[in-house]
């Protein structure tokens, strides 16, 4: 039985870390792409440490360029893409009226600009290998609620969820699925980013037993949405936030 192979961006930490871990343990080759080349090395040598097949590719994926590249020294490697985890992002918390330009254009680069390359790159790349994988996309809770100091993130997410559904319809008749995964609070650093802990004790307060999610439980539902036998969902934003959205 042929391996999958998995892409995943922002694979060195956080979410991504974890979901390049848990795609390994369950046999898929996993590419790792992110900015940081340490700890995207380290990760994949944890991997092939402990059984599992991983390369690192050092990517920016705010550059068209650099994810073009990754898919294609992906197939150059493996001779395949199944699975393209769109997950690299960034926040700065950050009231408007102390906004700047830069940091801004930052967020939008990376968090929308670096989805829409991953879905582009990778949807063109399983077309013309005629494989039916599947794209998955970290959008938020943020892509749906407001929160406080998140404004440019709030618009990256509120992108992410309609680009996955926006894809999804245009990629169905290739056998190709886009789903979005909209964590909650999750104990990432962008979460720790906030300076202001009460913000984080007012965001736990909203989820079941008043905690911040683990990135391993983000993991565990990325890779359930890549399996066939999760083939009824498509084009659909999955709310994997612990009750966020719905006990607010």
């Amino acid at each position: 039985m042929t391996k999958r192979v998995a892409v995943i961006t922002g694979g060195a930490s956080g979410i991504g870390k974890e979901t390049s871990l848990k795609f390994a343990k369950k046999g898929d080759r996993v590419v790792i792409a992110d900015f940081n080349e340490s700890a995207g090395t380290e990760t994949a040598e944890q991997i092939n440490a402990s059984g599992g097949e991983a390369i690192f590719i050092k990517t920016d994926v705010s550059k068209y360029e650099e994810v073009e590249a990754l898919v294609e020294k992906t197939v150059e490697e493996y001779g395949r893409i199944d699975v393209m985890f769109n997950n690299a992002g960034i926040g700065s918390p950050t009231p408007v009226p102390d906004m700047n330009l830069e940091s801004y254009h930052k967020i939008i680069d990376i968090n929308q600009h670096g989805v829409a390359y991953g879905i582009i790159t990778a949807g063109k790349k399983m077309k013309e290998l005629n494989i039916k994988g599947v794209i998955i996309n970290t959008t938020s809770v943020f892509g749906v609620l407001a929160s406080p100091g998140t404004f440019a993130y709030h618009a990256t997410k509120g992108a992410v969820n309609m680009m996955t559904k926006s894809a999804a319809l245009e990629l169905a008749p290739f056998g190709i699925r886009v789903v979005g995964v909209a964590p909650g609070v999750v104990d990432t650093p962008i979460i720790q980013g906030y300076k202001d802990k009460g913000i984080i004790d007012a965001m736990k307060a909203k989820v079941m037993g008043n905690k911040l999610t683990q990135p391993e439980q983000l993991a565990d539902t990325v890779y359930l949405l890549s399996l066939e036998e999760a083939s009824a969902i498509n084009g659909s934003v999955v709310m994997a936030d612990e009750g966020y959205a719905s006990f607010k």
